[in-house]
């Protein structure tokens, strides 16, 4: 029996991204009242798309809570789409771009943190944040993924919805660029206009492959857990 009901925990995860959007959203800094605000930077998108993922589960665990005993086929239907919407931003979206998020960010950072993170952005945003924004992601999206089961789409389908985001961001920044003259990422600056080609297109293909590591990963967790409960079923031999 687990220690704590990850109905429960889910909740807990959700309350903290929003007070981690919350306090964040209470900064001020420069780069916010720029064209784009917050919405140009991805780890500000990706705590969003986490918050959204998480407030799905939270209702689908509403709304399986409802409908156990209840012989409404309407109701029935719609828990199923529920779960459906779930399973398909934690695939697409809350997975890949959250490991993206914290595995590129602390990679750059320990590279050579100016070109991701100015040192100046310690005088805006506290420790605790920073690690709310850039690290917690990762253990709250195993944690999710450790406690339910997600049924993937295609992988057709599940990948070219992945590039679909990858490509929507990268437009998105160069719009940006176009319109300010500058780059959202200082990275950008110190690289030509070919290696941004290639860094965009390693961008999209991590993007990929974290989605395909994801789907790897869930079946694995849960193949090893339905042959443990079949195992613990089996009678035991004399």
């Amino acid at each position: 029996m687990a220690l704590v009901p990850c109905q429960v925990l889910r909740v807990a995860i959700l309350l903290s991204y929003f007070s981690i959007l919350c306090a964040y959203n209470a900064i001020d800094m420069p780069a916010h009242q720029t064209y784009g605000g917050s919405w140009k930077f991805l780890t500000f998108i990706d705590l969003v798309i986490q918050a959204v993922f998480f407030g799905i589960c939270v209702l689908t665990d509403l709304s399986s809570l409802l409908t156990k005993g209840s012989d409404s086929q309407e109701q029935e239907r719609q828990l199923k789409k529920l779960i459906s919407l779930r399973d398909w931003m934690m695939a697409v979206l809350a997975f890949p771009v959250g490991v993206f998020v914290v595995t590129m960010f602390w990679s750059l950072y320990i590279y050579d943190r100016e070109v991701v993170y100015p040192k100046l952005l310690d005088n805006f945003i506290p420790s605790w944040l920073n690690h709310g924004m850039h690290t917690t992601v990762l253990p709250f999206i195993l944690i999710e993924m450790r406690t339910t089961h997600h049924q993937y789409p295609s992988k057709s389908c599940g990948l070219a919805a992945v590039c679909t985001f990858s490509v929507g961001y990268i437009l998105w920044v160069c719009w940006i660029h176009q319109v300010t003259g500058v780059w959202v990422y200082p990275l950008l600056d110190y690289i030509s206009p070919s290696a941004k080609i290639i860094f965009f297109a390693t961008v999209t293909l991590v993007l990929n492959i974290f989605y395909l590591l994801g789907e790897v990963l869930n079946n694995y967790i849960w193949d090893t857990q339905k042959c443990i409960e079949e195992g613990k079923e089996k009678p035991k031999m004399d």
